[in-house]
């Protein structure tokens, strides 16, 4: 595919943008690690909120939903649909709590929380093996995209690819710290959004799909169109798309975006608000955006690649050249985008290039913040000058973003790197929920947690690669969640002891008031923002799939469900 000037001009213009932004908020952000981490804990809730979003629209989510479509239809997307439940929990629960303890990254939580020595251990090991490992592991999953969009829109090797995103990426977080992830990621987000929009209007409008008529009458798409499974499917489709992400998976696993009880870069985007009230406010409006917003120009250009290319050999005749693992179906999306007509397709690459290096960007500051605030700075070096850790912070910055470039390399569908993370988190959900109330619970309890969920996540991965052993997704959820969560729970109650408890916690946390004031509140704001949000979500669908009525229903619930919790606003910070 050649581009033309006019988009070849919108692609450089967008990378100088960007690190223009760096270069504008460098100076500030080297002055300490609470401007590179935190932004100076001054960032206003639309701004936060919207950069949540951007860094959840990483290269590999329209890739991921255009493979979830293509196997499973729309009903499939309840794999991450299921955690707004979590995210509904985060925002009136722990949103609050989050911005209360005043901290640098939620890795300090640990020595708030617990004390002594093994209390310093956890946190340690935890920043690295979140920070380092597990983030190189989310990175490489996106860098896998980016080698797929590389090759098919601009027939790039999987190294140059990789090399021209590390660099730009890595200049920018090098120089900008939090604050310039931030402001470009609103940015970016403008760009992501503008080019899909306009990317579905245009393919659904090409000969071959005939509109959105030529589109809901195709056979092979109308099998896919459910946004639940159908009566007649089996009960192991039900089973695997509804009952366990909905039954078990929101609240047991843990997943970069959404975790449970909050974490990871949405906790940092907490913690840099002005107040409470804009680390809750943010938190809303990204889990609104994400999960109501953003999905259905991914799943109507996902639905449109079923008619022109039915099979994965279909992409692999017109896309030769890619390692032989990479042809699977998530690759519909960017061979759909080559489609697309000078100027729009510049626009639509720097909109994907955007999803990239926002994504990439805040797992690399996010990443580094361990590095620094919570093994360096806490275990190395604890009298180093604030230059030397804003340094340290920009060596393993670089450091990460190699790491997870040469990982992509091995990975093969996003799908599959989505299920894995899955199962690593899985069963350590609950405890992190439940460790800000449920005082038994103790950094030996955490230890466990991590560990066992590890080691079967490891167990099914040689499994599956090693001796060609078929476990389905919904299995190893189930185990993984049963067995970590047993062997929590059990070291949990045989290892109860006070001394573990830093007395200092419940002050901080909750100002020594009762960790259930207004909780009636709380649950009934969760309860109305699941179906405000779904509300929004099926209204959106419908009306784009032809059902109106369908769509004034669930707009009119919207809007019920909106105001009801506005009316209960005042209650939640009380």
């Amino acid at each position: 595919m050649e581009l033309s000037t006019l988009d070849l001009v919108i692609i450089f213009g967008f990378f100088a943008i960007t690190l223009l932004i760096g270069i504008v908020v460098a100076k500030k952000a080297g002055k300490n690690t609470s401007e590179f981490f935190l932004s100076g804990r001054n960032m206003p809730w639309w701004l936060l909120g919207v950069s949540m979003v951007a860094t959840t629209f990483a290269a590999d989510t329209p890739n991921f939903v255009a493979g979830v479509v293509r196997e499973q239809g729309i009903a499939g997307n309840w794999a991450w649909w299921a955690f707004l439940l979590t995210g509904m929990v985060t925002v009136f629960i722990y949103a609050k709590l989050w911005r209360k303890l005043g901290i640098t990254t939620d890795l300090e939580y640990y020595e708030i929380r617990y004390k002594g020595k093994i209390a310093a251990f956890l946190r340690g090991f935890r920043a690295v093996y979140l920070g380092v490992f597990f983030n190189i592991v989310i990175m490489a999953t996106v860098c896998l995209a980016g080698v797929k969009i590389g090759h098919v829109m601009l027939g790039l090797s999987a190294f140059e690819t990789l090399s021209i995103a590390s660099v730009v990426t890595v200049l920018y977080s090098l120089l900008g710290g939090l604050k310039g992830v931030i402001l470009t990621d609103f940015f970016q987000f403008i760009i992501a959004m503008v080019g899909s929009i306009w990317a579905a209007y245009f393919i659904i409008d090409l000969p071959e799909v005939g509109g959105m008529d030529g589109l809901l009458s195709n056979p092979a798409v109308q099998e896919k169109l459910n946004f639940i499974p159908k009566a007649t499917d089996s009960w192991d489709t039900w089973i695997a798309l509804i009952i366990v992400p909905l039954a078990v998976q929101w609240w047991s696993a843990w997943y970069p975006g959404a975790e449970p009880g909050g974490g990871g870069y949405i906790a940092q985007r907490m913690l840099a608000a002005k107040d409470e009230k804009h680390a809750t406010a943010a938190t809303l409006f990204f889990n609104f955006a994400h999960y109501a917003l953003r999905p259905w120009p991914w799943i109507i250009i996902a639905l449109a690649s079923i008619i022109l290319f039915p099979e994965i050999a279909d992409m692999k005749a017109q896309f030769p050249g890619l390692a032989e693992g990479y042809y699977q179906n998530d690759l519909a999306y960017p061979a759909m985008l080559s489609y697309l007509p000078a100027g729009l397709l510049g626009l639509v690459l720097a909109s994907l290039i955007s999803a990239f290096m926002s994504t990439i960007s805040t797992h690399l500051n996010w990443g580094s913040s361990y590095v620094v605030n919570d093994f360096y700075k806490r275990f190395v070096a604890p009298e180093a000058s604030e230059k030397r850790l804003v340094n340290v912070g920009r060596i393993s910055t670089a450091l990460m973003m190699m790491l997870a470039a040469l990982l992509s390399l091995v990975l093969e569908e996003a799908q599959e790197a989505f299920h894995l993370i899955l199962t690593i988190g899985a069963g350590t959900g609950l405890l992190f929920i439940l460790r800000w109330f449920w005082t038994a619970i103790n950094p030996y309890s955490e230890i466990i947690a991590m560990s066992v969920s590890f080691l079967v996540a490891a167990f099914f991965f040689i499994a599956d690669k090693g001796f060609d052993v078929e476990y389905t997704d919904s299995f190893k959820m189930l185990w993984g969640v049963g067995i970590t969560t047993v062997a929590w729970v059990g070291i949990t109650l045989l290892t109860k002891n006070d001394k573990y408890l830093n007395p200092e916690f419940e002050k901080r946390a909750f100002d020594n008031d009762s960790k259930f004031k207004n909780m009636g509140y709380k649950v009934l704001s969760i309860f109305l923002g699941c179906i405000a949000i779904y509300s929004a979500l099926f209204s959106l669908g419908n009306y784009l799939l032809g059902s109106a009525s369908q769509a004034l229903y669930f707009l009119i619930a919207f809007i019920i469900c909106s105001g009801l919790i506005a009316t209960f606003w005042k209650k939640l910070f009380a």
